[in-house]
């Protein structure tokens, strides 16, 4: 609770120079930000390798490095583009000194092996599984925080992709989803 607690001061004090989160949501970090994330380790409890794509804020990222902080060989890749987002990451990692590792790049050009890949608010699920494929192996799996639209975002990325994609519920709010993929993702051939 105390690294959570120092991960929120932390978030208030950079969300007031970039917007890192919604202000508005701030008020209910523990709902809205901490348990949505942490919802994600009773799904893959025994993963000790995640790669959060599009990380921003650390959503979940952060939160699952908290939570596995104790567990030997737990490591979470935090995967960000924007140079700035980068600068908050590596200061939360470095103050709760976090089993995870800021990587400056965009998602779709980097992959390890992984065991799990993760996002949440980074893009809609057509993008989102670009940005995912070179990850996703087949072995591993993806577990992705959606919102209550995300049967209509599966649809449209149909058309691109080929997937199999189970919808989970979140327990932090009933409209939203998680979306699981237990198998390697294919470009559709046009």
């Amino acid at each position: 609770m105390r690294a959570l607690n120092t991960y929120l001061e932390l978030l208030t004090d950079w969300n007031q120079r970039m917007n890192l989160v919604g202000p508005a949501t701030l008020p209910d970090f523990w709902g809205r930000h901490a348990w949505d994330s942490a919802q994600l380790i009773s799904l893959a409890p025994e993963a000790l390798t995640w790669a959060d794509l599009g990380a921003g804020a650390g959503l979940p990222g952060i939160v699952l490095a908290i939570l596995g902080q104790d567990r030997e060989g737990f490591e979470v890749h935090l995967v960000e583009s924007m140079a700035k987002r980068c600068r908050f990451l590596e200061e939360v990692v470095g103050e709760l000194d976090l089993p995870a590792t800021v990587h400056h790049e965009r998602a779709e050009n980097l992959s390890w092996d992984v065991d799990i890949v993760t996002a949440r608010a980074c893009a809609p699920m057509t993008r989102l599984l670009g940005y995912a494929q070179p990850w996703l192996s087949g072995a591993n799996q993806g577990l992705f925080l959606k919102g209550q639209d995300v049967a209509a975002e599966i649809e449209a990325a149909r058309e691109a992709w080929r997937f199999e994609a189970e919808l989970l519920p979140s327990t932090s709010d009933p409209r939203g989803r998680i979306v699981r993929l237990r198998n390697k993702i294919h470009a559709r051939r046009s």
